[in-house]
Protein backbone atom coordinates (compact mmCIF):
# COMPACT_ATOMS: atom_id res chain seq x y z
CA UNK A 1 0.00 0.00 0.00
CA UNK A 2 1.57 3.30 -1.12
CA UNK A 3 1.52 6.56 1.74
CA UNK A 4 -1.60 7.77 2.25
CA UNK A 5 -2.24 11.79 1.72
CA UNK A 6 -4.04 13.52 4.54
CA UNK A 7 -5.70 16.90 2.28
CA UNK A 8 -6.90 20.02 4.23
CA UNK A 9 -9.82 21.77 2.36
CA UNK A 10 -10.49 25.59 2.40
CA UNK A 11 -13.93 26.08 0.78
CA UNK A 12 -13.27 30.05 0.45
CA UNK A 13 -16.73 32.85 -0.46
CA UNK A 14 -15.52 36.66 -0.08
CA UNK A 15 -11.85 35.96 0.63
CA UNK A 16 -13.13 33.93 3.86
CA UNK A 17 -13.12 30.08 4.90
CA UNK A 18 -16.75 29.08 4.77
CA UNK A 19 -18.46 25.43 5.86
CA UNK A 20 -21.82 24.19 4.82
CA UNK A 21 -24.07 20.99 5.38
CA UNK A 22 -24.69 18.96 2.12
CA UNK A 23 -23.39 22.23 0.34
CA UNK A 24 -26.26 23.94 2.26
CA UNK A 25 -26.22 26.76 5.92
CA UNK A 26 -22.98 27.62 4.42
CA UNK A 27 -21.42 29.59 7.48
CA UNK A 28 -17.99 31.60 7.89
CA UNK A 29 -15.28 30.22 9.62
CA UNK A 30 -11.68 31.87 9.39
CA UNK A 31 -9.08 33.56 7.63
CA UNK A 32 -7.67 30.99 5.00
CA UNK A 33 -3.91 32.30 5.04
CA UNK A 34 -4.09 31.62 8.84
CA UNK A 35 -5.68 28.13 8.32
CA UNK A 36 -3.29 27.25 5.23
CA UNK A 37 -0.33 27.65 7.23
CA UNK A 38 -1.89 26.13 9.98
CA UNK A 39 -1.85 22.85 8.03
CA UNK A 40 0.95 23.39 6.55
CA UNK A 41 2.88 23.18 9.74
CA UNK A 42 1.02 20.59 10.69
CA UNK A 43 2.31 18.02 7.62
CA UNK A 44 -0.39 18.49 5.61
CA UNK A 45 0.40 16.54 2.53
CA UNK A 46 -1.33 18.79 0.05
CA UNK A 47 -4.05 21.84 0.55
CA UNK A 48 -6.72 22.52 -1.58
CA UNK A 49 -7.87 26.23 -1.51
CA UNK A 50 -11.31 26.56 -3.64
CA UNK A 51 -13.44 29.85 -4.21
CA UNK A 52 -17.20 28.22 -4.12
CA UNK A 53 -18.94 31.14 -5.99
CA UNK A 54 -16.89 31.50 -8.77
CA UNK A 55 -18.70 29.25 -11.21
CA UNK A 56 -21.80 30.50 -9.51
CA UNK A 57 -20.99 34.00 -10.04
CA UNK A 58 -19.64 33.95 -13.33
CA UNK A 59 -15.93 35.01 -12.64
CA UNK A 60 -12.68 33.95 -12.42
CA UNK A 61 -11.05 32.31 -9.37
CA UNK A 62 -9.48 34.84 -6.64
CA UNK A 63 -5.86 35.95 -7.56
CA UNK A 64 -4.73 37.77 -4.45
CA UNK A 65 -5.89 35.22 -2.34
CA UNK A 66 -3.81 32.78 -4.09
CA UNK A 67 -0.65 34.68 -3.60
CA UNK A 68 -0.96 35.22 -0.50
CA UNK A 69 -1.79 31.11 0.25
CA UNK A 70 0.45 30.24 -1.98
CA UNK A 71 3.29 32.84 0.02
CA UNK A 72 2.63 31.13 3.43
CA UNK A 73 2.53 27.20 2.44
CA UNK A 74 5.26 24.41 1.85
CA UNK A 75 3.39 21.91 0.89
CA UNK A 76 1.63 21.65 -3.03
CA UNK A 77 -1.38 23.79 -3.18
CA UNK A 78 -4.51 22.75 -5.48
CA UNK A 79 -6.89 25.45 -6.94
CA UNK A 80 -10.66 25.52 -7.93
CA UNK A 81 -12.98 27.56 -8.50
CA UNK A 82 -14.14 29.17 -12.23
CA UNK A 83 -12.08 27.48 -13.93
CA UNK A 84 -13.17 27.73 -17.77
CA UNK A 85 -10.31 28.32 -20.11
CA UNK A 86 -7.16 27.41 -20.65
CA UNK A 87 -6.24 31.01 -19.68
CA UNK A 88 -7.63 30.40 -16.35
CA UNK A 89 -5.60 27.20 -15.95
CA UNK A 90 -2.14 28.67 -16.99
CA UNK A 91 -2.74 31.75 -14.42
CA UNK A 92 -3.22 29.83 -11.33
CA UNK A 93 -0.23 28.07 -12.19
CA UNK A 94 1.84 31.08 -12.64
CA UNK A 95 0.50 32.25 -9.20
CA UNK A 96 1.75 29.07 -7.38
CA UNK A 97 -0.61 26.47 -7.74
CA UNK A 98 0.84 23.18 -8.17
CA UNK A 99 -2.44 21.95 -9.56
CA UNK A 100 -5.87 23.19 -11.06
CA UNK A 101 -9.07 21.83 -10.02
CA UNK A 102 -11.75 22.00 -12.53
CA UNK A 103 -15.36 20.96 -11.66
CA UNK A 104 -18.41 22.47 -13.78
CA UNK A 105 -15.72 24.12 -16.17
CA UNK A 106 -15.04 20.41 -17.55
CA UNK A 107 -18.88 20.11 -18.35
CA UNK A 108 -19.08 23.63 -19.63
CA UNK A 109 -16.31 22.79 -21.69
CA UNK A 110 -15.19 19.16 -22.03
CA UNK A 111 -12.17 20.04 -23.98
CA UNK A 112 -10.47 21.78 -21.47
CA UNK A 113 -8.92 18.93 -19.80
CA UNK A 114 -7.62 17.57 -22.67
CA UNK A 115 -6.16 20.83 -23.68
CA UNK A 116 -4.79 21.63 -20.42
CA UNK A 117 -2.68 18.29 -19.74
CA UNK A 118 -1.37 18.64 -23.11
CA UNK A 119 0.13 22.05 -22.12
CA UNK A 120 1.13 21.34 -18.69
CA UNK A 121 0.74 17.99 -17.68
CA UNK A 122 -1.60 15.52 -16.50
CA UNK A 123 -0.17 15.76 -12.90
CA UNK A 124 -0.91 19.37 -12.60
CA UNK A 125 -5.05 18.49 -14.01
CA UNK A 126 -7.83 17.42 -11.38
CA UNK A 127 -10.84 15.96 -12.31
CA UNK A 128 -13.13 17.61 -9.11
CA UNK A 129 -16.77 15.73 -9.03
CA UNK A 130 -20.08 16.70 -6.69
CA UNK A 131 -22.06 13.67 -6.85
CA UNK A 132 -24.98 12.52 -5.26
CA UNK A 133 -27.29 9.53 -5.52
CA UNK A 134 -29.62 9.61 -8.15
CA UNK A 135 -32.24 6.75 -8.71
CA UNK A 136 -30.18 3.56 -9.06
CA UNK A 137 -27.32 5.62 -10.01
CA UNK A 138 -24.81 8.38 -9.17
CA UNK A 139 -24.91 11.84 -11.09
CA UNK A 140 -22.96 14.84 -11.42
CA UNK A 141 -24.31 18.30 -9.81
CA UNK A 142 -23.18 21.89 -10.18
CA UNK A 143 -24.36 25.68 -8.97
CA UNK A 144 -23.25 24.37 -5.91
CA UNK A 145 -25.26 21.00 -5.37
CA UNK A 146 -28.56 22.30 -6.97
CA UNK A 147 -28.09 21.49 -10.71
CA UNK A 148 -28.46 17.84 -11.52
CA UNK A 149 -26.58 17.44 -15.16
CA UNK A 150 -27.86 14.00 -15.50
CA UNK A 151 -24.18 12.81 -16.19
CA UNK A 152 -23.44 9.63 -15.05
CA UNK A 153 -20.27 10.20 -12.47
CA UNK A 154 -18.80 6.72 -13.26
CA UNK A 155 -19.04 7.57 -16.75
CA UNK A 156 -17.73 11.41 -16.50
CA UNK A 157 -15.11 9.84 -14.32
CA UNK A 158 -13.67 7.38 -16.76
CA UNK A 159 -13.94 10.33 -19.35
CA UNK A 160 -11.99 12.14 -17.63
CA UNK A 161 -9.20 9.85 -17.40
CA UNK A 162 -9.38 9.34 -20.91
CA UNK A 163 -9.01 12.85 -21.30
CA UNK A 164 -5.96 13.42 -19.43
CA UNK A 165 -6.83 14.21 -15.93
CA UNK A 166 -3.96 13.03 -13.17
CA UNK A 167 -6.54 12.53 -10.37
CA UNK A 168 -10.26 12.62 -9.19
CA UNK A 169 -11.52 14.38 -6.35
CA UNK A 170 -14.48 12.77 -5.77
CA UNK A 171 -16.98 14.65 -3.30
CA UNK A 172 -20.10 13.10 -1.95
CA UNK A 173 -22.63 15.43 -1.69
CA UNK A 174 -24.69 13.44 0.78
CA UNK A 175 -22.04 13.09 2.52
CA UNK A 176 -20.95 16.50 2.81
CA UNK A 177 -20.42 18.04 6.72
CA UNK A 178 -22.99 15.43 7.92
CA UNK A 179 -19.44 13.43 9.75
CA UNK A 180 -20.59 9.70 9.71
CA UNK A 181 -17.82 8.77 7.39
CA UNK A 182 -16.91 8.44 3.79
CA UNK A 183 -19.65 7.50 1.28
CA UNK A 184 -17.64 3.71 0.35
CA UNK A 185 -20.07 2.64 -1.78
CA UNK A 186 -19.94 5.42 -3.86
CA UNK A 187 -16.05 5.80 -4.28
CA UNK A 188 -16.24 1.87 -4.86
CA UNK A 189 -17.99 2.54 -8.06
CA UNK A 190 -15.38 5.45 -9.56
CA UNK A 191 -12.41 3.62 -7.98
CA UNK A 192 -13.28 0.72 -10.13
CA UNK A 193 -13.59 2.32 -13.17
CA UNK A 194 -10.42 4.10 -13.51
CA UNK A 195 -6.61 4.09 -12.33
CA UNK A 196 -5.71 7.55 -11.78
CA UNK A 197 -5.64 8.70 -8.17
CA UNK A 198 -8.94 9.37 -6.42
CA UNK A 199 -9.33 11.53 -3.42
CA UNK A 200 -12.08 11.26 -1.15
CA UNK A 201 -14.13 13.89 -0.38
CA UNK A 202 -17.14 13.99 2.21
CA UNK A 203 -18.14 12.86 5.46
CA UNK A 204 -15.08 13.14 7.46
CA UNK A 205 -15.77 12.57 11.19
CA UNK A 206 -13.42 11.32 12.96
CA UNK A 207 -9.78 9.25 12.81
CA UNK A 208 -12.06 6.29 12.70
CA UNK A 209 -13.86 7.38 9.51
CA UNK A 210 -10.07 7.93 7.87
CA UNK A 211 -8.86 4.62 8.91
CA UNK A 212 -12.31 2.96 7.21
CA UNK A 213 -11.31 4.85 4.24
CA UNK A 214 -7.92 3.39 3.49
CA UNK A 215 -8.53 0.32 5.09
CA UNK A 216 -11.50 -0.71 3.10
CA UNK A 217 -10.45 0.96 0.15
CA UNK A 218 -6.92 0.87 -0.32
CA UNK A 219 -6.99 2.28 -3.60
CA UNK A 220 -7.70 5.33 -2.60
CA UNK A 221 -5.13 7.67 -2.80
CA UNK A 222 -6.22 10.38 -0.29
CA UNK A 223 -8.60 11.62 2.00
CA UNK A 224 -10.20 15.17 1.87
CA UNK A 225 -11.59 16.95 4.84
CA UNK A 226 -12.91 20.14 6.14
CA UNK A 227 -14.50 20.61 9.22
CA UNK A 228 -12.83 18.24 11.62
CA UNK A 229 -9.86 20.09 10.57
CA UNK A 230 -11.21 23.80 10.88
CA UNK A 231 -12.74 23.18 14.45
CA UNK A 232 -9.85 21.50 15.89
CA UNK A 233 -11.72 17.96 16.42
CA UNK A 234 -9.16 16.43 14.97
CA UNK A 235 -5.78 17.64 13.90
CA UNK A 236 -3.46 16.66 11.05
CA UNK A 237 -0.92 15.73 12.65
CA UNK A 238 -2.44 13.33 15.29
CA UNK A 239 -4.50 12.06 12.14
CA UNK A 240 -1.02 10.49 11.10
CA UNK A 241 0.08 9.24 14.03
CA UNK A 242 -3.30 7.15 14.60
CA UNK A 243 -3.45 6.03 10.91
CA UNK A 244 0.49 4.85 11.39
CA UNK A 245 -0.07 2.88 14.60
CA UNK A 246 -3.10 1.23 12.90
CA UNK A 247 -0.72 0.14 9.92
CA UNK A 248 -1.90 2.75 7.36
CA UNK A 249 1.68 4.12 5.72
CA UNK A 250 1.73 8.00 5.85
CA UNK A 251 4.33 10.88 5.64
CA UNK A 252 5.18 12.12 8.88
Amino acid sequence: MSAKRIIPCLDTRNGRVVKGVKFDHIKEISDPVELAKRYSDEGADEIVLYDITASLENRTLFTDLLKQVAGVVSVPLAVGGGIAAISDVERMLSLGAGKVSINSGAIKNPGIILEAAKKYGSRCVVLAIDVAKDGDKYSIFTAGGKKNTGLDAVEWAKRGEANGAGELVVNSIDKDGVKNGFDLEMLTAVANAVKIPIVASGGAGGREDFFELFSELPVIDAGLAASIFHFNEVSIRDLKQYLREKGIPVQI
